[in-house]
């Protein structure tokens, strides 16, 4: 996460999310954050967050792959100094916008090369698209 001070006489700092990174077994205590500051500019790096993939969201996540910009979507909650703390991590665009529609914050951020193609192939092994079938009609003449 990064913040800086924002030009808004209403708010004191922007917010965004610039990235995630990919990495296996962490050690870090879960509770464990890095803050770098660079002048104004601060930086705030979360160890403690891991991505889950469940096969009830591998439609979700096809059309998160398919799209002209698939993302990853970093869900968090403001704490007591409205700061965003993330608490999830998630290539569904339905969980995101769920979490989104009960007032939490959510930030999209560019996919890293590895995990698309670690969630790429969950979806191909995992997803099998139902046939769409032509519905028939009643003839509402016949009183059917």
């Amino acid at each position: 996460m990064e913040s800086q001070p924002s030009d808004s006489l209403w708010q004191d700092l922007d917010w965004k999310a610039v990235g995630i990174c990919a990495a296996k077994n962490i050690t870090a205590h879960p509770a464990a954050t890095q803050h770098i500051q660079q002048g104004d500019i601060e930086h705030y790096i979360y160890h403690h967050l891991t991505l889950r993939l469940f096969i009830d969201e591998c439609e979700s996540y096809y059309h998160n792959l398919m799209s002209p910009q698939p993302g990853c979507f970093i869900v968090a909650r403001e704490d007591e100094n409205n700061q965003p703390v993330p608490f999830l991590i998630s290539m569904s665009f339905d969980e995101a916008h769920a979490y989104q529609e009960g007032d939490d914050l959510v930030y999209a951020v560019p996919i890293p090369a590895e995990l698309y193609h670690w969630i790429e192939s969950y979806v191909v092994e995992n997803y099998h698209p139902e046939k769409r079938k032509k519905r028939q009609r009643k003839d509402w003449r016949k009183g059917e």
